[in-house]
């Protein structure tokens, strides 16, 4: 088929590593940060206090979210990196076993016996850890884990989400501080999940509402024992 004839394809699995640690870190800094500055906010602080203790929730969240993420995440490369050496180290040893177990694989399939077995050899042929990853292992080069990119990804989107509250916290009247700051989070939560749906190729009215829902939960919790205890809640 000539080449300006080809059907262009845009996949979304790509982004599954970063787009998941973009959206953790921007939801969570919005939530925690807007709930901390409604729950301080509730207990009668002052302005000061409570642009403090945002700040100061804000710089903790992002290095937290950073540890987090890069500890998890490194968790589950250091799996894929022992999975793919056992697997390098039975190609070497049982061969003949690895390409039956890649047929066998193929024939569960759905492709008969001789077909399977040509295309494992194939594949085998070609890149055998590399066809062994992928359909023993489920393990692909575009969802492989990357520490450092989910650390980076998400201080830096836990720290722009929550600048938000803080900056709506910073505009408003005082008197006004709790009901703007929930209010503009919701709004910023509803953008969030509409965005990361967006990226993601997922359902935007659902996304959006689940966003928004826990936040809204979130917020009305850290309110009410601000207001009925008076205290700061972290």
């Amino acid at each position: 088929m000539p080449r300006s004839h080809m059907h262009p394809e845009s996949h979304l699995v790509s982004r599954i590593g970063w787009l998941r640690a973009a959206v953790l870190g921007a939801n969570d800094g919005i939530v925690s940060t807007a709930s901390l500055v409604v729950g301080v906010a509730a207990a009668s602080a002052g302005t000061g206090e409570i642009l403090l203790a945002g700040t100061a929730g804000l710089v903790a969240g992002a290095m937290s979210m950073a540890a987090g993420e890069y500890v998890s995440v490194s968790s589950q490369s250091d799996t894929e990196a022992a999975d793919l050496a056992r697997e390098r180290r039975e190609l070497v040893d049982q061969p003949a076993f690895e390409l039956e177990e890649l047929t066998n694989i193929y024939v569960a399939r759905g492709l008969d016996q001789t077909l399977a077995a040509e295309v494992a050899r194939q594949m085998t042929s070609k890149d055998a850890l590399a066809a062994h990853a992928r359909e023993e292992l489920g393990i692909l080069s575009e969802t492989a884990a990357r520490p450092v990119q989910a650390a980076l990804t998400s201080a830096a989107t836990f720290a722009v989400g929550a600048a938000l509250p803080l900056l709506a916290a910073w505009l408003s009247p005082a008197d006004l501080l709790v009901v703007v700051v929930s209010t503009a989070s919701l709004v910023f939560l509803a953008v969030l999940g509409a965005v990361g749906a967006k990226a993601g190729g997922a359902a935007i009215p659902r996304a959006t509402l689940r966003v928004t829902f826990w936040g809204a939960l979130a917020m009305a919790a850290t309110a009410g024992i601000g207001a009925l205890f008076g205290t700061t809640v972290v």
